[in-house]
């Protein structure tokens, strides 16, 4: 287990060895959903389309369970939604939250009660090369998927109580990387995550580029507890 504090520049331990995907690039599939939150979305897909554009082989999309079409927001952003999702065609799965503390509004909770979500998640999971990747209050969605379990995981800072509740091994981390399952904080958290990914599967060099680009600053704690 390793701690990285992501105020330095310490780089990340080159312990990862990317996986080999052969001749297609890392596909990542965002699902999206109504009463999503906005930053989850955007701030994981705005690393990776960053990430792209410098020349990484990285194919991103946003994906909706079901027919494609427009997704409402948590404050009301329309969100065209081009793909229908087929998790077998993804190597990472982004779940972002939203509506953690509106049980009856759209977000996270609706997902949960319509099941299809969670499901289709359940059934990802046994591709053992396949990496889910909880933002936010999306880890909540993928604990109740029963993806979770007592794995390490990180969420919202309002919504840890809870998990740990539901028996998750909750870290007081930013980022937390179990592998095939990372887990973000709220909200802002998810760039930080998605940040950590890019690292993970390339190099620290190009992570430090999408920085600069983003004029972000990534803080907190990465834990990493897989070997």
């Amino acid at each position: 287990m390793a701690e990285v504090n992501r105020g330095s520049d310490a780089p990340l331990p080159n312990d990862h060895t990317p996986r080999g995907r052969g001749d297609h690039p890392l596909r990542i599939h965002i699902v999206v959903f109504d009463g999503v939150e906005e930053l989850d979305v955007f701030g994981s897909l705005e690393v990776f389309g960053a990430t792209a554009a410098m020349g990484l082989p990285v194919d991103f999309r946003l994906v909706a369970v079901g027919r494609p079409g427009p997704v409402r927001a948590r404050f009301g952003t329309r969100i065209d939604v081009p793909d229908s999702w087929n998790p077998s065609e993804a190597d990472v799965i982004v779940v972002p939250g939203g509506g953690f503390r509106l049980k009856k509004s759209p977000g996270i909770w609706a997902e949960i009660k319509d099941g299809q979500l969670p499901r289709l998640l359940r059934e990802a999971t046994r591709n053992e090369r396949l990496t889910l990747y909880g933002v936010c209050t999306g880890v909540v969605l993928l604990h109740e998927a029963g993806v979770v379990g007592n794995r390490p995981c990180t969420t919202h800072i309002g919504a840890r109580a809870h998990l740990r509740d539901q028996g998750a091994d909750v870290r007081d981390a930013r980022v937390v990387d179990d592998g095939n399952l990372v887990s973000a904080g709220g909200v802002s958290a998810g760039i930080d995550g998605a940040l950590h990914l890019m690292e993970r599967e390339f190099d620290s060099e190009t992570t430090r580029k999408v920085e600069r680009y983003l004029e972000f600053e990534r803080r907190g704690t990465v834990l990493v507890t897989s070997e």
